[in-house]
Formats: C-alpha cells, structure tokens, sequence
C-alpha cells in the first residue's frame, strides 16, 4: 500500500507517493502559469490552475510509480498559505486568489487595529494581522470590490480549495488556519468573535480539523479524472512550513528547521504556546496533534536568486550562480543585499520595505552581487533565529531544505552565519513528504507524527561553523541590521511616488 502527499506550491502542484516506512516510491510536479503582478506589490493566481495541476500530478504520479489508485490508502495535503479563495453559492471560484505575497492590504490591516486594538487582536489570535494573511485580503475585497463580496459564501485556502475539488467538503487544519489571522491559536478554534468585531459572517469559514484527522473521501466523479479510488480518506495535511516541518522531522523540541524555498522560513516545534510579544515571528498550531510552532520569514529568500536570474542572467543555471557566489570573498567586498522584494515580515513587519544592494562600488564584480545576495539571505534568516532565540527555544542544530538548500555553498554559509550546525537529509521533499507523513497517521499506521518521523526521516549530511567565518559573519550581521532603520524612512516616499 502507499500513502500520497500533495502540495500545492507557488510554482507548481507536487504529488509524492510513499510507502509504510515513509519511503518515496514516486514524484511528479506538474507546473502553475506564473503569478500575476498587475501592480508593483500585488500577487495573484487561480485555483483553477491549482485544481488542473494537482489532476495532472495525481495522475502523473501514480504513472510514475507504476500504481494503482486502489493501492492508495490514504491522501494528505499541503499547501501554500495565506491565499484567499473566495467562492459563491454555486461553488464557483469568484476572483483569482490573492496570495501569500500579496502585499495591498496596508490600508485593511490599519482599519483592524484601529477598530479591534492591536492588543485585542494579539490576544485574540495570538499574533498581529499582516498584509500577507487571509484576513486583511477578504476587506481589501469588501473594501475595494464590494459586487464580488456580495457573492462570497465560503471561503478557503489554497490547498483546501484543493480538498474541496478532491472531497466535496468544506475543511482546513488547524496549521494553515493559524495564518488566516481568523483564528485563535491558543484554543485551536475559529476567533468568531474577532470575525465578529469586523462584522463577518463566520459562516463562510470552513469546518477546522487537527492536521492529521480525516476531513473527506474522495469523490466518485474525482475518481474518475484522477485514477484515484473513490472513497480513499484525505486527511486535514498542513500549511506547507507545518507540512515541511513534518517532512523535516521538526515535531520534537531541539531541532530547527530552515526552508529556503521562494520564501525563506527558520521553523521550531514547540511544546506549549508562547509568542513574541512584538509580533515579530509567527506562534501558529503545529501539524502535531496538540503541540505549536513559531516560525521566522523572510519573504524574498530564493525569490532574491531567482529575480537576479530572470532579469540579469536569464540563461544562467542556479548552481553556475551559487558557484560564481563562491568565487567573491567573504563580505562581499563590503556589499550587502536587503532581501525586501515583496516587502518584509520578520522582524521588520514592514509592507513598504523595498530592496536592493548597498555598498555598490565600482570594483563590484557580478560574483559579488550574487555572493551579496546569498549573504543577505542567510543574515535575514538569522533575524529570524535569534527571535525564536529568545522566546527560550533550543536549538541544537539546524536542518536544511528547499532549493537553496541544494547549494553546498549556502549550506556552509548558513552555518558559519547562524554558527549553528546545518543538517541535510536523505530526503528533500519537505511539504509534499510531511503531507504523506500525516497521512500514514490519519489512516491509523501510526500513532502520531513523532512515531512516524522517528521511523521516516534520516541525516546524511552535515556542515558545522568554522569559526574565524562566524566571527567575520557575526560583524557583518550587525552592519546589516543597522541597515533597516537607517533607510526606514525613505520606503514610505518611495512607495508614495
């Protein structure tokens, strides 16, 4: 028998088959059409598109693997977070979604703390509303297309829009629900009252599960585009840093991960709830049954890569930039990347921020623009660490994924960075992987996520910090932060123009 995550990314849906150990049998990812950006700082896409990816992977995936959809006992989903999907009475999906780095809603956010009180809203879902959660999003459509919030009867989020195509339900978990700034985190509920306070109908929430119990089957009409069998169980799954974190093996204290995928997120497993009093990183529901997470993000990480890719070396190949980055000398030459392409949330909570470099001279080379970049990167994701630092987490060591992961250069940057041990796994696949994981509990293989992580999840590899290259990096760090309330008051003029 073999168990399937999906994840519903930004670049593309991933299916991944895996068998009772957690072992991958198959892959597939079938490709998303590319975000619409109509204006500086707004970000968009389909979920039709989302819907037509995950049918094709499904199917890709079972092809792949050589299996039948009958051999597929169990279905987990992940997904990226924060997008609104906003549908009317005939299930029909009435604007594209606004997703996660969707940045417009400055404005909506304002309104909140001024009606609410950041102190309330604190208090009601354990962290403060930010341009890129689901809230503030559904006011910008209240605010700005009231005809299409008239027609609004539920509302989901990306993977969950996913589900509701898979099942036929209305459902999400309590991880990806954490982001919504809906939901109150400490009780693990919808904050009706909040919804209330802004005058919304809580009735176009979905119902809200712990991550690894059922929410639906598989439909039969499904079964037939999918090859999947009717009635195969599809478990609640995670937010895909939740799902990540499973898949990374992230579910007991100790072990920290970091994902450095288009966004950059340093994840932690907590015991009990606790959270930065100034909002500085995110305290959500973890994907384990009755436990948290607090995560730190920086919201261009591998987007940082993948602009200076796409708008100044378009043929270039990641591993022939990260390779020409290691050619530069440490520091760059005294040049420094701020990686606010899409604004910035850990620790800055900063929609307006922009990016850039600073330093340039003209003896920069092209290797210094890149190394500056991974530096930039890597020092943000460090802010993050040192939060979660401080909340009193313990961090042993470091696991690392996602694209840049992929890099033995920024994998030993990261280390001499954070001046932490960073630990590869056998597997990369993260989301998708954790999806499958939670499955094999929800299908009753296993007990809980920490059973079936112990069994799943191996280290083959690890860098630890060099020493003179932390001291070194340690001094850069200090400078980079400096930048940040430097330049402060220049984003807001720079967005007014």
């Amino acid at each position: 028998m073999y168990w399937l995550g999906i994840d519903v990314g930004t670049g593309g849906t991933r299916a991944l088959l895996v068998d009772s150990r957690g072992k991958i049998r198959a892959g597939y990812t079938a490709p998303h059409e590319d975000m619409r950006m109509e204006r500086p700082l707004w970000a968009e896409q389909d979920p039709n598109d989302w819907w037509k990816a995950a049918v094709e992977s499904i199917r890709g995936v079972l092809a792949e693997g050589g299996v039948a959809g009958s051999q597929v006992r169990g279905i987990g989903l992940s997904g990226q977070m924060h997008g609104l999907v906003i549908l009317d009475e005939a299930n029909q999906v009435i604007r594209p979604s606004l997703i996660w780095c969707d940045q417009r809603s400055q404005p909506q956010v304002d309104a909140i703390n001024a009606k609410v009180g950041k102190e309330n809203v604190l208090a009601s879902i354990a962290n403060p509303v930010l341009t890129g959660f689901t809230l503030p999003k559904l006011l910008w459509v209240r605010d700005n297309e009231p005809a299409n919030f008239e027609r609004v009867r539920k509302m989901l989020l990306p993977k969950d829009y996913v589900r509701f195509r898979l099942t036929g339900e209305y459902a999400s978990e309590v991880s990806d629900a954490s982001g919504t700034a809906l939901f109150d985190v400490v009780n693990r509920r919808w904050s009706t009252e909040l919804a209330g306070k802004l005058g919304l109908d809580a009735g176009i929430l979905p119902q809200v599960r712990e991550s690894s119990e059922i929410t639906g089957v598989v439909t039969g009409e499904v079964a037939a585009q999918t090859g999947l069998l009717a009635g195969t169980p599809v478990v609640g799954g995670g937010g895909d840093q939740a799902s990540s974190a499973v898949g990374n093996g992230i579910v007991e204290p100790g072990v920290v991960s970091c994902t450095l995928g288009t966004s950059g997120v340093v994840f932690a497993h907590m015991e009990k709830v606790a959270y930065d009093p100034a909002g500085r990183v995110h305290t959500f529901c973890h994907a384990v049954k009755g436990k948290w997470h607090v995560m730190g993000v920086t919201q261009g990480a591998g987007l940082s890569l993948q602009w200076f890719r796409n708008q100044l070396a378009p043929i270039a190949d990641y591993d022939v930039l990260t390779a020409e980055a290691s050619s530069a000398p440490p520091g760059s030459q005294g040049l420094f990347w701020l990686p606010y392409l899409m604004g910035e949330r850990t620790p800055h909570l900063d929609a307006s921020a922009r990016g850039g470099w600073i330093g340039l001279t003209a003896r920069h080379t092209r290797a210094d623009l890149i190394r500056a970049l991974l530096e930039g990167v890597s020092y943000s994701q460090k802010d993050c660490l040192d939060i979660i630092g401080e909340l009193g987490v313990e961090v042993s060591s470091v696991r690392a994924s996602g694209g840049g992961a992929r890099s033995p250069f920024w994998r030993q940057l990261l280390a001499d960075v954070f001046n932490k041990r960073i630990v590869i796994l056998e597997s990369q696949e993260g989301s998708a992987l954790g999806a499958a994981l939670l499955a094999l509990v929800g299908t009753g293989e296993y007990a809980s996520a920490p059973e079936v992580c112990r069994v799943a999840i191996q280290e083959v590899e690890s860098r630890d910090p060099r020493p003179q290259q932390t001291d070194f990096y340690a001094r850069g760090h200090a400078v980079y932060k400096a930048l940040y309330p430097a330049l402060k008051p220049m984003f807001g003029q720079i967005e007014g123009l």
